[in-house]
């Protein structure tokens, strides 16, 4: 299964050119957009930091001062804004009642994920984007796109949960964050345009060769070994 992820990985990376993740000027810019695209778009996500850019907010020191309404204002774009609102600040002063993020950059990376979960509004997901495009760790990201994506090409079996899918990237590629980066963000870039939740365009994906039967329904014969 290591060929045939290093294959997919390939084939992508010639389709579609380095995406240059995470889109952000700073590590905090990063962390602010991980948790605002929880439930909405990046389009979203842009006016909201485009918002806290024009106030000079677009930092964790700046929004740990802001009033929760004037934030959740500033942020109303991403939607949920009021619940977010709460959820960053609480973070922001967090990572400052830390040490800031030079200090929280000392802890190895299970015990600075663990850290990042006890943080109210940050699950799974959100805290390996902050792992691996802020702190450069060699985590994989799992979301929506990815379980999709795998369990249509047989690569784990459709109800594989988050740990199980991450599991199996970490087992069959190397530890590089450079490497889970890239391919995390060009199998969005697949999920977004072409393997869709229904009527997937399997046909113009790029991973149409590397498979006799892509998309939906594909034969599951192959055992995974998650």
């Amino acid at each position: 299964m290591t060929e045939e992820l290093q294959a997919a990985y390939d084939t992508l990376l010639a389709a579609f050119g380095s995406q240059h993740w995470w889109p952000a000027e700073s590590a905090d810019e990063m962390i602010i957009g991980a948790l605002l695209t929880q439930n909405t778009n990046w389009k979203n996500v842009e006016k909201a930091l485009a918002g806290l850019r024009r106030q000079g907010s677009l930092s964790l020191a700046a929004i740990a001062e802001l009033e929760t309404e004037t934030l959740a204002e500033l942020i109303r774009p991403s939607g949920y804004f009021r619940q977010k609102a709460q959820r960053l600040r609480l973070l922001a002063r967090s990572v400052l009642d830390a040490g800031g993020l030079p200090k929280l950059a000392e802890k190895p990376t299970p015990e600075l994920r663990r850290w990042l979960l006890k943080l109210k509004g940050i699950g799974p997901e959100t805290a390996d984007s902050i792992l691996l495009y802020a702190f450069e760790r060699p985590v994989f990201v799992i979301d929506a796109y990815t379980l999709r994506i795998g369990s249509r090409h047989d690569w784990f079996a459709p109800a594989t949960d988050y740990a199980a899918a991450q599991t199996f990237f970490t087992r069959h590629l190397p530890g590089d964050s450079a490497l889970y980066n890239e391919f995390h963000a060009l199998l969005v870039r697949v999920g977004k345009e072409f393997c869709r939740p229904k009527k997937p365009d399997c046909a113009r994906c790029p991973l149409y060769s590397l498979y006799r039967e892509p998309g939906p329904g594909r034969s599951t014969s192959r055992k995974s070994d998650v």
